[in-house]
């Protein structure tokens, strides 16, 4: 398996590429900007995006979306409720001051149990709302198992929950409910940030305690 992740835009956003090098397919997540540097690392392992996934669509995650699908013809996958968040991208972009992206059309609406496959390897949905009503979390089983947490968990923090659809209760109840539930050991790649691990968060993150 292929996994590579770069800081993409103003707000440096994490953009993970994962790919399966049997089957040459990959999916993309959270392409928030710099899609020339996805597209290079995709050229570079061989790989064809067959999804670009959002965990939520905040500018900084979904603002190359568009651009990525139209030159790769990957699908656009995120949870529905996040869509009005989607369509307001424009609104987004003059908060930050910015040109305002093109939205594309989403391919597939995903919620809690759904599971996303691209060769050999199949990525299981979680509905972790409390940053945003559709943020997502993706955990990646297996010998090379691993957990997205998107915004809703960081290194020693969590998500703030003072945007649209924001809420400070949910996030906690997402992280404690699903992404707790994991084992200690299980690494966590957030939106932003640093890597952590599960066990490092339940004993170190102030907002758990």
């Amino acid at each position: 398996m292929i996994h590579e992740i770069i800081s993409v835009g103003i707000l440096d956003c994490n953009c993970s590429i994962v790919g399966d090098e049997a089957s040459g397919e990959a999916i993309v997540i959270d392409p928030g900007d710099d899609i020339e540097r996805v597209q290079e690392i995709l050229a570079r392992h061989n790989l064809k995006a067959k999804y670009i996934i959002a965990t939520h669509a905040h500018i900084d995650h979904v603002g190359g979306m568009a651009k990525l699908k139209q030159a790769t013809g990957a699908a656009v996958v995120m949870h529905e409720g996040d869509l009005p968040l989607y369509q307001m991208l424009a609104v987004q972009a003059e908060w930050l001051g910015v040109d305002a992206p093109p939205v594309t059309a989403v391919d597939r609406f995903v919620r809690s149990g759904d599971t996303l496959r691209w060769g050999s390897i199949a990525l299981e949905v979680m509905h972790t709302p409390g940053h945003s009503p559709g943020s997502l979390s993706l955990h990646l089983p297996g010998d090379g198992r691993r957990v997205f947490s998107g915004d809703t968990l960081f290194r020693e923090s969590i998500g703030r929950t003072d945007l649209w659809g924001g809420s400070y209760g949910q996030i906690l109840r997402s992280i404690r409910e699903t992404l707790l539930a994991f084992p200690d050991e299980m690494p966590v790649f957030p939106g932003h940030g640093l890597a952590t691990t599960i066990g490092h968060e339940r004993e170190r993150n102030p907002f758990l305690r």
